[in-house]
């Protein structure tokens, strides 16, 4: 027996996508109801750094960043070429500052600019050295009552007793390289000190993003089912007026009167699909997406006749497949002393390239396997990972493979398989450039991105440092992603479209279920999350304004 339940607005997914679709419907009289299929809300998102790209919001604007909207059009356009409709890319950056300004008014959140966090192509017309992204300000999960425990987890927990912050990882890498370091890790015990006194219980990035819009949701009366997956959209006389849902081991059916929005997440832990769309190697095992993103959402749009596109792309990066779970290489691979090589140990990009742009260097190359080659110093002078600088790696990472070490070069490209004489006569051309501070092959160190992660002390280029100091070290590279970016075709309202390009009616997508207004480009940190959020908020828009039809 199937119950049958009405909503006017049916949102598929508690991520960012879906939780500000979810509450702008809401807040526009909408009666609307959120389905989620994991035990817990807050998807990739709750795990992420929380980064957000929108251009000319009121938090830049109110920090002096000097950013007009001719300039974030000039930039976008560069950076996503004709890979995606005009309209798309202006409906983003026209509608960005009022969501964001939404969420000021109707949550708790609040945001902070992370300044110096260039653009990743800050040298584009239109690019800014200093960056736009934005990140959530600290939130008391007491805000949340019961509903924080069911919270999704970090993809990586900060030391207890500390409040991190997204730009304080910066800082934290060179602890022992700089003062700002050691400011930064008194800095972050202080605030939890500071909020333990008052009561609070602090929680940031992608937790303080997730927990805040779902305080919204709370405030506004908007349920969140959880352990409720999604089994089919639902569709009368071609519009789609609802889906059908379990729910404790029951069908629901739940009747949307206005529309549907599927914010359900990429298809990252979904090995059938990534065969059929992507290039190998590829894997479940080198994402960190929310383990429940495995395209259900995408697959129910489909079957229904909506478009896809971008099914072969992913938010891409380099990571180290620790016996733990993957690694996401950022500041590890730009600090100075360490390079990347394939193969025929040999350098092929430039390791402090935008991590979609190394993958994508690698796909081409067919650079597999990639190893990224240290030496003792640079265990010395930085964190990698959570593991302070002198400290020894963990053994299970010798024990699986991937990591390896030596006391010669030549003994290292031995174990990792690559030719002796090439990696030695690669170390050395490397070690000439680091010397003279300019990288003629890659051009490492010319970006002003490069340099964010970098090292400051080391001179004459903050990203380049020779590798001299045995023991040496070589740890395995894959293409790993933060999640897949293909998925339902949309237009500049959120609605789902056909292959012919007519719309489907009731049917909208935004956030990883939905194919990158970025296309295969990405403008800065955020990128993930500033389109999800802010096609969420324009297709509640459409759903409402439709609605008084």
């Amino acid at each position: 027996m199937t119950t049958v339940v009405e909503y006017d607005v049916v949102v598929v997914g508690a991520g960012a996508a879906g939780m500000v679709g979810a509450l702008t419907a809401a807040k526009r009289g909408l009666q609307t109801v959120v389905v989620e299929k994991a035990d817990v809300y807050g998807g990739s998102t709750a795990r992420s750094g929380a980064g957000i790209w929108i251009p000319n919001n009121e938090v830049l604007l109110d920090a002096g960043v000097p950013d007009t909207p001719a300039k974030a059009t000039e930039y976008l356009d560069a950076v996503v070429g004709d890979e995606v409709p005009a309209t798309r890319l202006r409906a983003y950056l026209s509608a960005g500052p009022a969501m964001i300004s939404f969420l000021l008014e109707h949550t708790p959140l609040r945001f902070a600019w992370m300044e110096g966090y260039s653009d990743y192509y800050p040298e584009l017309p239109g690019g800014l050295p200093n960056g736009r992204s934005i990140e959530p300000q600290p939130l008391d999960a007491n805000l949340l009552g019961a509903e924080y425990a069911a919270l999704n987890s970090p993809y990586m927990a900060t030391p207890p007793g500390t409040v991190v912050m997204d730009v304080d990882y910066k800082w934290l890498a060179l602890i022992a390289r700089h003062p700002r370091g050691l400011t930064t890790a008194t800095e972050i015990v202080q605030r939890y000190l500071a909020a333990w006194l008052k009561g609070e219980k602090p929680i940031t990035m992608g937790q303080a993003l997730a927990g805040g819009l779902r305080a919204g949701l709370l405030a506004a009366d908007v349920p969140v089912w959880l352990n409720t997956p999604l089994t089919e959209l639902v569709v009368s006389e071609g519009r789609v007026t609802g889906v059908r849902v379990v729910r404790d081991g029951e069908e629901v059916l739940l009747t949307a009167r206005r529309g549907v929005i599927v914010g359900s997440g990429g298809f990252e832990h979904n090995e059938t699909m990534r065969k059929q769309y992507q290039e190998a190697p590829t894997g479940t095992d080198w994402t960190v997406g929310a383990a429940s993103n495995t395209g259900d959402g995408i697959r129910a749009c489909a079957e229904i006749g909506a478009a896809l596109d971008l099914m072969d792309s992913a938010w891409w990066g380099p990571m180290i497949p620790l016996p733990t779970g993957p690694y996401f290489c950022l500041s590890e691979r730009t600090l100075p002393g360490n390079i990347f090589v394939n193969p025929a140990g040999e350098r092929f990009v430039n390791e402090a390239a935008p991590y979609g742009d190394v993958v994508r260097t690698m796909y081409a190359q067919d650079a597999f396997p990639a190893w990224m080659i240290t030496d003792q110093r640079y265990r010395n002078r930085y964190l990698f990972r959570d593991i302070p600088p002198l400290l020894p790696y963990p053994s299970e990472w010798y024990d699986s493979g991937v990591l390896v070490r030596d006391w010669t070069i030549q003994g290292l490209a031995g174990k990792i398989g690559v030719p002796p004489a090439a990696l030695k006569a690669t170390v050395k051309r490397f070690n000439t450039f680091a010397a003279a501070g300019r990288d003629t092959d890659f051009h490492r160190g010319e970006s002003s991105y490069d340099h964010y992660y970098a090292d400051p002390t080391n001179k004459p280029n903050a990203c380049l440092a020779s590798l001299v100091l045995p023991p040496f070290y070589a740890m395995r590279i894959v293409p790993g992603d933060l999640g897949t970016n293909g998925g339902v075709r949309t237009d500049e309202r959120g609605r789902a479209l056909r292959d012919d390009g007519s719309v489907i009616p009731g049917l909208y997508a935004a956030g990883n279920a939905s194919a990158a207004v970025m296309g295969k480009g990405y403008a800065g940190a955020g990128s993930t999350l500033g389109p999800a959020m802010t096609f969420g908020y324009l297709a509640a828009l459409d759903i409402a304004e439709s609605s008084h039809d």
